[in-house]
């Protein structure tokens, strides 16, 4: 039965890719789909003839969203990813379940409600408003020390995932940033908890993931569906106390106005207007790069951004990123564990090379927002702080007045 089963599905997904051929190649094609398509597998019945390519039009192998085709050049032929090969699992209940590269478990995510996010702003149902013990009202002491403001963020996180309980991370083994080889059996994820995308933050985060096409210089065309998924994310985090501390601490300092519409509006510039990288106009913003991540296309492709956890667990699963390790740690005795939330690895992506990248595990969307966006309008190139038992630099490049990059590093 499973023969028969894969052999139907191998017929299948020759026609479509065969109804792909005849499709004009441009490097401004996008891949787009909806989130729950991406996640359920049922972009096939609803996408046009062409969904799917995000072409390059270097002599390299072209990368698509969720699969990967050879060059013309190579006699068209299609090398298909794990995700493809091991098939996915629907069940009655609502969940999907895909399957790790590493088979120790299968992976649920509850998509039920990422449709609705879709809607207009004002008819999308939000959470009621924040709700911790920790007062948002900065201090005088904060408002002189960055640092103090960091860490009051990181007491504000109060969805921040906790090591063991909501997941579990399997670093495997060390290495040099310049040494090759997978030094990681497994994936980086053992497992997640099939609550964390129940959280509405978490979930509105997700549903903007599928809006970009990942090559670097490629012309990104937002959709008004997408700047409404813009605007509800935005205003879903607005509700939460990471970004209402944002707001009290950016108006004393005369950054932002004391108008909370008009520091959502100033949030969603600055988060999601598009400039120009890899020399094309309108191809990138502060949210595909640090979040979503971008493949260079120069002499030797490679990966930059991609510094969110989301991103990578769920690209992992998919099979389109394969963890290598993790890079060794400045400091001895540092050796991260399944219980550190500051990791810094080497991955690929589709195919392509991430040498070193640095993550936080577990913290919310509206954390890493307000982090990078307080470091922005106040801080520097180079931020040292503490958030939480880790020193770390939070590394923060300005392109023009946009965020350029911005990511954590362990502090040494």
């Amino acid at each position: 039965m499973n023969g028969l089963i894969k052999g139907l599905l191998d017929v299948a997904l020759d026609a479509i890719e065969g109804g792909r051929g005849d499709q004009n190649e441009r490097g401004e094609e996008r891949s787009r789909s909806s989130w729950a398509e991406v996640v359920s597998g049922d972009q096939q019945t609803h996408q046009s003839p062409g969904f799917g390519s995000a072409h390059s039009n270097v002599g390299h192998s072209q990368e698509t969203y969720g699969k990967t085709e050879e060059s013309e050049h190579s006699g068209g032929s299609r090398m298909k990813t794990r995700y493809e090969q091991e098939g996915d699992y629907q069940s009655n209940d609502g969940w999907e379940k895909i399957p790790k590269r590493s088979s120790k478990s299968h992976h649920q995510v509850h998509k039920d409600q990422w449709d609705n996010y879709k809607r207009p702003v004002d008819e999308q149902d939000y959470s009621s408003g924040v709700d911790c013990s920790v007062d948002v009202e900065p201090s005088q002491d904060e408002l002189a020390d960055l640092s103090l403001a960091l860490q009051k963020l990181w007491e504000l996180d109060s969805s921040r995932l906790v090591p063991g309980k909501d997941y579990q991370i399997d670093c495997g083994e060390g290495k040099k940033v310049y040494q090759s080889g997978d030094m990681a059996e497994g994936s980086l994820f053992s497992w997640l908890s099939e609550e964390t995308f129940k959280r509405p933050t978490f979930a509105r985060f997700c549903s903007l993931l599928d809006n970009y096409n990942p090559h670097e210089g490629c012309k990104e065309d937002v959709t008004a569906q997408e700047k409404q998924e813009q605007a509800a994310f935005i205003e879903e985090i607005s509700r939460t106390g990471p970004i209402k501390y944002l707001h009290k601490y950016l108006s004393a300092k005369g950054v932002a106005s004391e108008n909370y519409q008009d520091f959502k509006k100033m949030l969603t510039s600055l988060w999601f207007d598009l400039y120009g990288r890899g020399g094309t106009s309108g191809s990138s913003s502060a949210f595909e790069h640090v979040f979503v991540g971008e493949i260079k296309q120069r002499e030797e492709q490679e990966v930059s951004g991609f510094h969110n956890w989301i991103q990578f667990y769920l690209e992992e699963v998919k099979g389109r990123v394969d963890y290598q390790g993790y890079i060794f740690p400045r400091r001895r005795g540092q050796v991260p564990d399944s219980e550190t939330q500051l990791l810094t690895i080497q991955f690929e992506w589709n195919g392509v090379l991430k040498s070193v990248s640095s993550t936080l595990v577990g913290v919310s969307p509206e954390f890493e927002v307000a982090v990078y966006t307080l470091c922005f309008y106040l801080g520097g190139e180079d931020n040292h702080v503490e958030l939480g038992p880790y020193p770390v630099n939070i590394k923060c490049y300005r392109l023009g007045n946009h965020i350029g990059s911005a990511f954590p590093i362990a502090d040494s």
